[in-house]
């Protein structure tokens, strides 16, 4: 894992050399292991790298790397988990490899050999690269199919400049910052801005599956090669006619094999690795076909909250050490961890992330690293794929009971009436009023799995107009990137852009299957997979996401949702798949998930320390947030009367990053 950063002189001039080892410099803990930079002999191009040492720890795998001719630079941040079978196929054809096994090498000589987008299909890991082309004159930009690595750029002042990090980008004080209230309005609904947007004005970032080209004038083009949908990964001829136990093996031994198989990749490492435990179903299983796969204990590590046991897992976690004989660590936090982190993590997002998991995530990433381990695996991506929330099933349940009929039998005109009456009705039947109003206008009903707040709470919570142009999204629309309902005031528009087009290319689809399709294109890969990428990194620990293997991905996304909640259970293929390694303790108890105890830290110190940032920040200067609705919503959470939490941590967190990076 690295740090990567580039700028192209798309005007007169030269790449300033002091300007592009800032924007290294800004990623240090990216990269603590070395850096490296190259410009161009012409000057019209710089490519920028910071070094995490993982693969191939010699001096000789050091980047921005090139051909022996020097025609093709490359700088990468990821993990090519192939690369070896990459490096024989390219041997095959004739290619001479200069390094011992670096997987960088084997992306310039497959670009080479294959092309981009043959490139891109054989490669099986996380990345987000880079590549100067002197032949083409051409930069090629490209990030993983999940999302897992980010990548941001902007173009300013005849430069176009790109980045892991937005901290890198803003390294150059010429860079203006000011926030893109078209993000901030979809940030508040999201808890994160969808891709492109970034929640500054004119900084993008390169949506998941996603190829971007720049020609030396600066014309940009995008497409996108990969897309979570069905009919990838099952040969629906092959499972024709199987009976219901044939089917369910059939299933969870895909399940298993493919899971087994990304485990096993993700274990490529010339540095110690570990997993982050939980003792739930997604983490115990990295852990138990993990032990199986090295002859010396898995490094595991869990963090819990001193003063607040009934969200620990701790004994689930001990329980998973002790049977697989881990080198198992352990770390406890109080709300005064949690104070004391509160301004590197502002610092470490780079833009708003209003998850509050990201808080024992960097107790329990500063923990793996201060034991000597630089490799993690994580679970995310399971709960996706497999229908682990009770959200989900609640959604589900109000399509079937509800929705479904409604959406149905009455008229649109009728239903527009009705949402519009709806979006007035008292707060206590907010509930019903949001239910009505995105019926009203043929929108979606399942938004994310993370929802802050709902277009009937953004009403009283704003007082201007909600804005829908945001500089730059022309430009990168007419370059063929899809933006459609990014620049609409609703932010149910956002989820209909995705699934208006996978409805008709994957018409009749189950419901939990167009959720899965949503997810994979915003709460995964801006969301959650963000935060662990950026809480991670700030201590120089990579994380790998083997539930997020994009064969797995590709196999369940062909598997329908009536296998997916057989009897209405909850990861019920998943728990058949593992049910020789865990025990029932595990698979069967009640989902506790990765937490902190923010609702009641909001009624205590913490509680008065936000509602005064919240309140006197630069932020609410600006007339857009109204101060009397934010007021009510602390005294409500403060004395009981509502659970806010999750409004009032978003909203610190919204108004914290505006202080610290666009008012500073």
């Amino acid at each position: 894992m690295c740090g990567i950063a580039g700028i192209l002189k798309t005007g007169a001039g030269s790449v300033n050399a002091d300007i592009l080892e800032r924007m290294a410099d800004a990623m240090v803990h990216r990269g603590p292991d070395g850096d490296g930079n190259w410009i161009s002999p012409g000057g019209e191009v710089g490519l920028a790298h910071r070094r995490l040492a993982i693969i191939d720890l010699s001096q000789q795998a050091a980047q921005p790397m090139s051909n022996i001719t020097e025609t093709l630079w490359l700088t990468y941040n990821g993990e090519i988990y192939n690369h070896v079978a990459l490096r024989r196929e390219l041997e095959a054809a004739g290619r001479a490899f200069r390094t011992d096994h670096s997987d960088t090498e084997v992306l310039i000589h497959g670009y080479l050999e294959w092309g981009i987008d043959g490139l891109l299909e054989r490669l099986e890991g996380m990345f987000a690269f880079a590549i100067w082309d002197t032949d083409k004159n051409k930069l090629t930009i490209a990030r993983d199919r999940i999302g897992i690595k980010p990548v941001y750029f902007t173009k300013s002042g005849g430069d176009f400049r790109f980045a892991s990090e937005i901290k890198a980008i803003l390294s150059d004080d010429a860079i203006t910052r000011d926030v893109d209230a078209v993000a901030m309005n979809h940030f508040l609904s999201f808890m994160v801005a969808p891709a492109p947007l970034t929640m500054f004005k004119g900084i993008f970032k390169l949506p998941a599956a996603h190829i971007m080209e720049v020609d030396a004038k600066g014309e940009m083009s995008f497409r996108r090669y990969w897309d979570a949908v069905p009919g990838r990964g099952i040969d629906q001829a092959e499972i024709a006619g199987m009976t219901d136990s044939e089917l369910e093996k059939f299933y969870t031994d895909g399940i298993r094999s493919r899971l087994e198989a990304a485990i096993e990749k993700r274990m490529m490492s010339d540095v110690p690795f570990g997993v982050f435990l939980s003792g739930g179903i997604d983490s115990s299983a990295n852990v138990a076909l993990m032990s199986q796969m090295t002859d010396r204990p898995v490094e595991t590590f869990t963090v819990g909250f001193k003063d607040h046991q009934h969200l620990n897992e701790l004994q689930y976690a001990n329980r998973i050490a002790e049977q697989f004989k881990t080198n198992h660590h352990e770390v406890l936090i109080d709300e005064d961890d949690m104070i004391g982190y509160l301004d590197d993590l502002v610092h470490q997002q780079d833009e708003p992330i209003a998850d509050w998991v990201c808080i024992p995530l960097y107790f329990v990433s500063k923990l793996a690293r201060d034991s000597g381990v630089t490799v993690v695996q994580v679970g995310e991506g399971s709960d996706e794929q497999f229908c682990g929330y009770d959200s989900y099933m609640t959604y589900l349940k109000t399509y079937r009971n509800f929705w479904n009929g409604y959406t149905a039998v009455v008229p649109g005109f009728l239903r527009r009436i009705i949402g519009a009456i709806a979006g007035i009705l008292p707060r206590g039947l907010d509930k019903v009023s949001e239910v009505l109003s995105r019926a009203g206008v043929d929108g979606e009903l399942f938004w994310s799995g993370a929802n802050a707040f709902w277009n009937v709470h953004k009403r009283r919570l704003l007082n201007n107009t909600v804005a829908t142009d945001s500089p730059g999204l022309e430009e990168l629309s007419a370059a063929g990137l899809d933006m459609t309902g990014i620049s609409g005031p609703d932010s149910g528009g956002v989820i209909s852009g995705y699934l208006d087009p996978f409805d008709e290319k994957h018409p009749r689809r189950d419901r939990l299957t167009r959720m899965i399709h949503s997810e994979m294109r915003l709460r995964l890969p801006e969301l959650l997979l963000m935060r662990v990428d950026k809480i991670g990194m700030s201590t120089s620990i990579e994380a790998r996401v083997p539930f997020l293997d994009h064969k797995l991905v590709e196999f369940t996304m062909d598997i329908p949702q009536s296998w997916k909640l057989r009897g209405g259970e909850t990861k019920h293929l998943l728990k058949k798949a593992l049910g020789d390694l865990l025990g029932d303790d595990i698979l069967y108890r009640p989902k506790m998930g990765f937490a902190a105890p923010m609702a009641e830290w909001l009624r205590g110190g913490f509680g008065e320390k936000a509602e005064r940032g919240v309140l006197n920040s630069k932020l609410m200067e600006r007339g857009i947030l109204n101060r009397n609705h934010i007021a009510a919503l602390f005294r409500e959470h403060r004395e009981g009367e509502r659970d806010n939490a999750l409004h009032l941590w978003t909203l610190f967190n919204l108004t914290s990053w505006y202080d610290h990076w666009i008012a500073d």
